[in-house]
């Protein structure tokens, strides 16, 4: 999430002019591009890299126009007002995972493109994409997609919480074990960083039980399926990673209008602690305890249990999740395929 800036609010929404400085102009000959930055992302690499790359747009002719937010939903308020402001080439998100999904929730279902500058800490959706690059490099890509008109376009996940919130996703939206271990961290105060998450882990293993998951999958379609069962972890993937590299999902493809749908049995802890790190190379697919489906749509319900997407907190289960074929734009390399 967007971290308080101490920063003039009038500067929240500002344009990168031809100096150092910020400045108003008019648009350029290739365009407006809307970058989102989270400065905090990366523990202050999205900050150094911003710069460079709209410099490096700036240099391609387009005209840059940088949004901040004192939180998410700041943020995610004064990017709506940017692109609504005038035509839109591109939104950019400049961050991680996080930023990424923000920018998602804009342009999902529109005909603006997204690019991103993936210096976050995980950027499970970037490494997907071929995107991890240095600043100048990805701003080249970008650049290169929009003056030559190429777009790719994928799939979107879209998910509505018990609370009535609805999100898009681009990668995987999880709950059970691995969910309750980013509710724990994120009330935590010490440590900081990768240590906090860690600390949470070992917290979360000393009390997580198996939960009793209700699925439906394909409501209404011929594949129907209808399930209770006991489990540790589910992940509905239309990406194939999350957690800074762990391949959950490994079956999944952004472009065939299906999302990945992965369940992890209830098990012993010791039997937890040796399936785990598997994800990592995506083989717990192998094993017994690990069922793995594809599915249009996706309905869970558990008691007490919390729904996360591209690392974001969406809300509480029961939740309706479907694939929206096409649904956006990204800007890539153009030698990009969509692989498992």
């Amino acid at each position: 999430m967007l971290r308080h800036l101490d920063v003039p609010s009038v500067a929240s929404i500002a344009r990168w002019g031809t100096s150092s400085g910020l400045e108003s102009g008019g648009v350029t000959g290739a365009g407006r591009v809307v970058l989102l930055l989270n400065p905090t992302s990366g523990k202050g690499k999205a900050s150094k890299a911003a710069p460079i790359a709209v410099a490096r747009l700036q240099d391609r002719g387009f005209e840059v126009v940088q949004v901040v937010g004192h939180d998410g939903a700041d943020a995610l308020a004064r990017l709506r007002v940017a692109v609504e402001k005038a035509p839109t080439a591109a939104v950019v998100a400049c961050g991680g995972d996080g930023t990424v999904h923000l920018c998602l929730q804009v342009v999902a279902g529109t005909d603006v493109p997204l690019g991103i500058l993936p210096f976050g800490t995980g950027n499970d959706n970037a490494r997907g994409l071929g995107l991890l690059k240095e600043p100048a490099e990805v701003a080249d890509v970008i650049a290169d997609a929009l003056l030559q008109g190429r777009r790719r376009r994928v799939d979107a996940g879209k998910v509505v919480s018990a609370d009535g919130v609805e999100r898009w996703f681009l990668g995987v939206l999880s709950s059970g074990f691995d969910s309750m271990v980013n509710e724990r961290a994120n009330v935590m105060t010490w440590p900081s960083g990768q240590a906090r998450y860690l600390r949470a882990i070992l917290a979360e293993l000393r009390s997580f039980k198996a939960v009793r998951y209700t699925m439906v999958v394909d409501e209404g379609l011929v594949t129907e399926m209808r399930e209770e069962k006991t489990g540790m972890l589910v992940a509905v993937g239309n990406g194939t990673s999350y957690g800074g590299g762990m391949r959950v999902c490994p079956g999944a493809l952004l472009d065939d209008g299906l999302l990945s749908f992965i369940f992890l049995d209830g098990v012993s802890t010791p039997r937890f602690l040796r399936v785990f790190p598997q994800v990592f190379k995506g083989t717990h697919v192998e094993i017994d305890e690990v069922h793995e489906y594809t599915a249009t749509t996706v309905r869970l319900d558990a008691p007490g249990q919390i729904a996360y997407a591209d690392g974001e907190r969406v809300g509480p289960l029961p939740i309706d999740v479907r694939v929206v074929p096409a649904a956006v734009s990204l800007l890539v390399p153009s030698s990009w395929e969509p692989t498992t």
